[in-house]
């Protein structure tokens, strides 16, 4: 098969590793200079420098026009901040014929954040995105726990290929499915969407919590009602409750709330050390898209009326408007209820 993965940073780096020991992997980076210098030394030095590629796999900075019509499947890469853009330019070439994947997880910065009470005032997960600007593409999201590195290397991994088209579904079960990657399909794309995006904020939460030392405890109780505040979100946008107990709900969140690869759970970890949040982010070196999706994950919830207290105490401490201490104090202030 002809796969095309357009984003050479980590992730789409490493799916094209995996892929390209078995298919035709065209590697798609925006910058040329960079796209010569991995294909010349056959390794992503700034990503994955200690994976090269497989046979598979070429490296590309071509216009994207029709050679991606060619393929059997394209994979987006980018960020959630870039998909807009990306699907506008993929539709008028791929119509409904090529499948396409998304690898981003989060929720698009609100289009008009001057009206947070309407819906042009919250943001749009990835197939929301793709409903407005591409709705003749027919694709999905490709998620679950996992770091790059572990896949790159052939390390073992559970993934969700979500959609509601069952082609789309199947291309990208077909590609990427192996001895060392197996690959889930599910119909649910809302909750395996919210469950990417609200996994990121809640990494954060617990970063912050280990970074403070409150202990294992707190860690336990964090994750678990960061997964119910995860499921009260998916449920009122009209996701099925039992895909949050899946790879993408469950099994994200305790991948990236407690794996040291998590950049999530790093910027927790650094604002625990009193470091401010530019200084967080600039350490990483790589997109942490919790910071991102965090105010608009806090807005979609609101808009609902869904309660998030632990988004909600995250963005704050984003915003500058709590201290560490003081996110934790609220939360633990917050008054008796039932589970």
């Amino acid at each position: 098969m002809k796969i095309a993965v357009l984003g050479a940073g980590a992730w789409g780096t490493a799916l094209a590793i995996h892929a390209g020991a078995n298919h035709t992997v065209t590697l798609w980076a925006r910058d040329e200079p960079q796209a010569h210098a991995m294909q010349a030394a056959r390794v992503n030095m700034r990503y994955l420098p200690e994976q090269p590629f497989t046979a598979g796999v070429h490296v590309s900075s071509a216009p994207l026009g029709a050679w991606l019509a060619e393929q059997d499947l394209v994979v987006i890469g980018s960020p959630m901040s870039s998909l807009r853009g990306m699907l506008t330019q993929l539709a008028p070439i791929l119509g409904d014929r090529v499948p396409v994947a998304w690898l981003c997880k989060g929720f698009e910065a609100a289009q008009n954040p001057a009206h947070p009470t309407s819906q042009a005032g919250v943001g749009c997960m990835a197939h929301e995105i793709r409903a407005q600007v591409a709705p003749a593409l027919r694709g999905g999201a490709l998620s679950g726990p996992s770091f790059a590195q572990e896949v790159a290397r052939g390390m073992p991994t559970a993934l969700v290929a979500a959609s509601d088209d069952a082609a789309a579904r199947d291309a990208m079960v077909n590609v990427f499915h192996n001895q060392s990657l197996r690959v889930y399909a599910n119909d649910d794309i809302v909750g395996v969407e919210v469950g990417g995006a609200v996994k990121n904020v809640l990494a954060i939460a617990t970063g912050l919590c280990d970074g403070l030392q409150l202990g294992l405890n707190a860690r336990a109780a964090l994750i678990t009602r960061g997964l119910a505040e995860m499921t009260r979100l998916g449920v009122a946008l009209g996701a099925k409750a039992e895909t949050f107990m899946g790879l993408s709900g469950l099994g994200d969140l305790v991948l990236t709330a407690t794996g040291d690869l998590s950049r999530n759970r790093q910027v927790g970890l650094a604002l625990a050390q009193g470091m401010s949040l530019q200084q967080a982010v600039d350490s990483l070196g790589h997109v942490a898209e919790g910071v991102y999706s965090a105010r608009t994950v806090v807005q979609r919830a609101q808009h609902l009326g869904v309660d998030m207290p632990i988004a909600q105490a995250v963005v704050a401490l984003l915003d500058g408007q709590m201290t560490p201490a003081q996110a934790v104090a609220v939360l633990m202030g917050r008054g008796a209820k039932g589970e």
